[in-house]
């Protein structure tokens, strides 16, 4: 039986800590270890077939091929299909391949620019792999997805209809690592017709794990070129689109470009022309044919006007997809530029200053934490909320003065496994300065009401990541990632990347320990005398003057709730926690005694209390925007990722929580604090398994 996810969620977050999920040590992908399984073929002589990926229609998704193609599809090994299979052949090559009938240009196109990278490539790329002797059909390949490096197994077995491949295939037909990249790739999406569509941004980002930039051509920077030699000479991925047509066909017009689709930018030169000097960008069409047919395209007579150094150097008259044009005629024909590198040192050219990165995940969750946009500032504030403090710029990264020294990215997670059903929700960030250094908890809405941001997105967009470059002083600051439009669920990954000194962390009200900044709860009157209680619980006890859960019950909801009832009452099961967080007896007995009951009754009436102070609506519930507030007031600072959980397990469907709830929940929380304080050390907690079943199976 797997564990549960919340178990799991603890589990990744460790191996994180411990490195897991690095460039050196990436996760197994679903869990599939290349070593084992190759030593596993190894000995048993097998050839590998992937379950988890499988050799049918499965993996090829609906969509890409009709009906009676799908017939047609025969996967083969590829010594089924030419009789030497390599690898790869002389080396990797943006040349080596052409597209084939999945939409995926924009992946084609960033495996363009990943044959420039050879550090980069052979992180993606483990060039080790043969058909040899150790041969077992069994490849591996390794993406950055979402937070983490994941190590991706596959089968060998490609899709071909009469003995060719179907996808991507090499122009040298004994060549399969493109094919094979492919797959694996296919693999992380969900499956082939889950790479239909897309920008080479996300493919740039998954083969570097790296920082994104990209750049609208339609309103270029006045500095683009230069901004692009330095991204060619720091190791960093370019690619680029052209306009999306009527239609999303992918047309050719008469200047030979095709209409919404991807290029890889592969090479810049400045060269002397008719004595003036000329920035042009050669660009190649993931097609491997197919080329620009205007200026300084392949049979220009411009090329004629510049020195034979510079022809016989760029020049190469051939179909093969890569052709060079001016960089005017680049932003007039191209809509966006992305730069993906390993690190942004390109923005302002400065090798010599290092940026420095946290990273963060997190979560909107409609009701609770997923505030919308400033044009909901009621409910604003609930977003998740994020506290840096900016210390001094380091000397060696104070050259480029008035350069921007911090870029904070915002990417989407999604939750499902296919791609294609991913649905991209319209994000953005808003950042302020803060000067309230004693405040604690999260920021309320009258702050963001009377507090304008310094700097923010000045477009949600629906797209997996947006980001910003900011300038921004040494200070504090409340970095703030929203949904558009509020109550819409989704996780995310915050990046901040700074020139300067930075301390991040989650101002959500609590860290590491959800109680550490626990306080004294709201104080109640209550004047029932302690006699009264007493007289109470023996109209229900048994002859040892005790309670069992069922007495509980019924005690409770004739005498307690009087009325204030949205559901049926305390449950019995409820109870039966109730009894058992309260039993503190050292050999538990499943009931309580009068001493106890009393310390029960006067924790529950006083989350009564709290529960109706908060509940500004009178609807006999709380919302469970209204949670956070309550827990608050019943000395519980709690955070983000805590109010999701508690309320997806005590809250209703329909969005709201009940008083019962409510109670069985705060006792819950106290209870269980009060159990790690006394078996902790403060700052972790060990338990042989015995203690651990004892304790979990009857609290």
């Amino acid at each position: 039986m797997p564990a549960p996810g919340v178990c799991m969620n603890i589990v990744n977050a460790r191996h994180m800590k411990d490195g897991q999920g690095t460039r050196d040590n990436p996760e197994r992908f679903l869990n599939q270890d290349f070593e084992q399984l190759k030593q596993y073929c190894l000995f048993k002589r097998l050839r590998y077939i992937d379950d988890m990926f499988p050799p049918d229609r499965r993996s090829i998704g609906e969509g890409i091929l009709s009906p009676s193609d799908l017939k047609q599809v025969v996967w083969l090994r590829p010594a089924k299909i030419v009789p030497n299979p390599y690898f790869e052949v002389d080396g990797i090559s943006r040349f080596d391949f052409g597209q084939g009938m999945v939409g995926n240009c924009w992946f084609l196109a960033s495996i363009g620019a990943l044959t420039f990278q050879t550090d980069i490539l052979q992180q993606v790329v483990p060039l080790d792999q043969k058909f040899d002797e150790n041969y077992c059909g069994l490849f591996h390949f390794r993406f950055w997805r979402f937070g983490s490096w994941v190590d991706v197994v596959i089968d060998d077995k490609l899709p071909t209809v009469d003995g060719r491949l179907i996808f991507v295939r090499s122009k040298n037909p004994a060549e399969f690592w493109p094919a094979l990249l492919e797959k694996a790739y296919a693999k992380v999406c969900g499956s082939y017709a889950d790479m239909s569509a897309g920008t080479p941004a996300e493919a740039l980002t998954d083969f570097t794990g790296g920082v994104h930039m990209c750049i609208d051509l339609t309103n270029p920077p006045p500095d683009l070129w230069e901004l692009m030699f330095r991204a060619g000479k720091s190791k960093s991925l370019m690619g680029c689109g052209t306009p999306q047509g009527e239609t999303s066909a992918n047309t050719v017009l008469p200047n030979g470009l095709v209409q919404g689709h991807a290029y890889t930018v592969t090479g810049l030169k400045q060269m002397m022309s008719r004595g003036q000097l000329v920035n042009l960008v050669r660009l190649c069409n993931p097609w491997g044919r197919g080329e620009w047919k205007g200026d300084w395209s392949d049979g220009s007579p411009l090329w004629q006007t510049v020195s034979p150094e510079d022809r016989e150097m760029c020049l190469a008259v051939a179909d093969d997809g890569e052709f060079w044009m001016t960089l005017e005629t680049f932003t007039k024909t191209f809509s966006d530029l992305d730069i993906c590198c390993l690190c942004p040192d390109f923005i302002d050219g400065s090798s010599s200053c290092h940026w420095k990165t946290s990273f963060y995940e997190g979560r909107w969750v409609a009701g609770r934490t997923a505030g919308g946009c400033m044009n909901n500032l009621d409910s604003f504030w609930t977003n998740p909320q994020y506290r840096v403090r900016i210390e001094e710029l380091l000397e060696e990264c104070s050259e480029g003065h008035g350069e921007k020294n911090m870029l904070v990215s915002l990417m989407q997670k999604p939750d499902k496994r296919n791609r294609r059903l991913v649905k991209s929700l319209h994000i953005g960030l808003t950042v302020f300065e803060v000067n309230y250094k004693a405040q604690r908890g999260k920021f309320d809405a009258s702050f963001f009401s009377k507090n304008n941001p310094v700097a923010q997105t000045k477009t949600y967009m629906n797209a997996r990541e947006v980001m910003e470059f900011l300038l921004l002083k040494p200070g504090e600051y409340l970095i703030v990632p929203s949904t558009f439009s509020p109550n819409e669920t989704a996780s995310f990954i915050l990046t901040i990347l700074s020139k300067s000194e930075t301390h991040v962390h989650e101002n959500s009200g609590a860290h590491d320990h959800e109680n550490e900044e626990a306080e004294e709860p709201m104080h109640i009157e209550n004047g029932e005398d302690i006699e009264d209680k007493r007289m109470l619980f023996r109209q229900y006890c048994d002859k040892d003057e005790e309670v069992n859960a069922e007495q509980l019950q019924k005690l409770l909801n004739e005498n307690f709730l009087k009325g204030d009832l949205q559901s049926r009452g305390f449950s019995t099961d409820a109870c039966r926690s109730m009894v058992a967080l309260m039993d503190t007896s050292s050999r538990p007995s499943g009931k309580l005694n009068v001493d106890e009951f009393v310390r029960l009754w006067n924790k529950i009436v006083t989350y009564k209390d709290i529960f109706f102070r908060i509940d500004v609506s009178q609807t006999g519930t709380l919302s469970l925007s209204e949670l956070r507030n309550a827990s608050i007031a019943a000395g519980k600072r709690i955070s983000d990722n805590m109010l999701n959980l508690m309320a997806l397990r005590y809250g209703a469907s329909s969005g709201h929580m009940s008083l019962e709830s409510f109670i069985s929940l705060i006792l819950r929380f106290d209870c269980m604090s009060a159990i790690y304080r006394q078996l902790s050390d403060g700052m972790n907690i060990s338990l042989r398994e015995p203690e651990w079943m004892y304790l979990t199976m009857y609290t």
